[in-house]
């Protein structure tokens, strides 16, 4: 089997105001986003704002706003590069595995998942972005159809059945899995292990009666 390559997602619309061309300038956009997630760690989204976020990353704030238009695009690009980081680590992960049954592919999701919101700044508080928007990532999909729009790329690749079938199934795996791993954080920070384990026995067992196991 080749090597699956990483789906980038695609959003209809991009929160920078203009791409950064300069490789000093694209240096400048990750520290403000970086500093973003620092901060939303720190005191949450609501309480962002593009002084503090700019005072973070060590710009001027007029600079921050050559970019960005306010504070929500600065965390719609964050999560945007979040989601792109979450995606290739899929798409690696997958091809170092080469699994040949879905629990392996459920577990190499949802562990990714689960170590981005342990380790990654910023990622516990707005994960996908839900928590800003329900549009955050594309003005024309709700957040979890992004996610599924870019695994339903990467694994159709593995699974003999049509692409509107696998999209389905996604769908209905990723929507689950999102409800029992909020519980799971709801009932510890770093995610109630009995409950993560309930949630990838119950998608497994969901896809494998789909596409066998």
């Amino acid at each position: 089997m080749s090597d699956i390559q990483a789906a980038k997602p695609q959003a209809e619309t991009t929160p920078l105001r203009r791409q950064p061309v300069q490789q000093r300038s694209a240096k400048r956009v990750e520290q403000m986003l970086d500093a973003s997630a620092q901060l939303i760690d720190e005191l949450g989204y609501d309480a962002l704002t593009t002084t503090l976020i700019a005072k973070r990353a060590g710009v001027a704030v007029g600079s921050l706003y050559q970019f960005f238009p306010d504070k929500r695009a600065v965390v719609q690009a964050l999560t945007q590069r979040n989601l792109e980081r979450f995606v290739a680590s899929v798409s690696e992960t997958l091809n170092e595995l080469a699994p040949e049954h879905w629990w392996d592919v459920v577990d190499s999701i949802l562990d990714i998942y689960l170590a981005m919101h342990r380790e990654v700044p910023g990622f516990s508080k707005v994960h996908f972005g839900d928590v800003v928007d329900r549009q955050l990532l594309d003005e024309t999909r709700d957040n979890n159809a992004v996610i599924v729009d870019a695994l339903t790329e990467i694994l159709s690749a593995r699974i003999a059945s049509p692409l509107d079938d696998i999209r389905f199934a996604l769908t209905i795996a990723n929507e689950t899995a999102d409800a029992l791993l909020k519980l799971a954080f709801r009932r510890d920070p770093r995610g109630d292990e009995r409950i993560v384990a309930e949630a990838k026995s119950v998608v497994k067992g969901y896809l494998a009666s789909k596409f066998g196991a």
